[in-house]
């Protein structure tokens, strides 16, 4: 849950009752059913679905007071604008189980692709991970759980890091799996 909520979450805990928001494309609808259980397992005793009519998306959310408790990353504005850094116990949390937090992040912010190549005038292809996010502190979150498994990756872009290598895509696949 805690790699969903960074990646398309938000929590608004200046209402009477705070209230967690995740937004969870149309397409996934497993996803939905993975964010809702996660809520529902971490502190929720109730969840809702929001549809966002004509946008693509569903918004799993769930009111709670200890949320921000249980996500002190919240603040005013993106998260690219802010620090990101992780309570102790977060990285606690995410060091015994960081394949759960890879897979909330690529469920968000990642994706699974058939890359084709062209070279020298013949034509391959072969799966790779992306993982896209404009903050500096959640790619370094993204690399250091990835790090913690020995799973090799490389930064593509200044926003966007790559893991190509057949043996470390197949390592991730058993953590990461399928957005259904």
């Amino acid at each position: 849950m805690l790699g969903l909520y960074l990646g398309d979450g938000h929590l608004v805990a200046s209402a009477r009752v705070p209230v967690l928001s995740i937004a969870c494309t149309e397409t996934y609808p497993r996803l939905i059913d993975l964010c809702e259980q996660a809520m529902l397992a971490v502190l929720a005793n109730r969840v809702q679905r929001v549809p966002k009519k004509g946008r693509g998306y569903v918004a799993v959310q769930s009111y709670g007071k200890h949320w921000p408790c249980l996500l002190p990353q919240h603040g005013p504005g993106p998260k690219h604008l802010r620090p990101i850094v992780l309570a102790g116990w977060q990285r606690r949390v995410v060091a015994e189980r960081p394949g759960d937090f890879l897979r909330g992040l690529f469920h968000s912010d990642g994706c699974r692709i058939d890359n084709r190549v062209r070279r020298a005038g013949r034509e391959y292809s072969y799966p790779r991970y992306l993982f896209t996010n404009r903050s500096a502190d959640i790619l370094g979150l993204c690399r250091w759980a990835l790090d913690l498994l020995g799973i090799a990756w490389r930064m593509n872009r200044p926003d966007s890091l790559s893991v190509a290598r057949r043996d470390a895509v197949a390592a991730l696949d058993r953590h990461v799996g399928p957005k259904s």
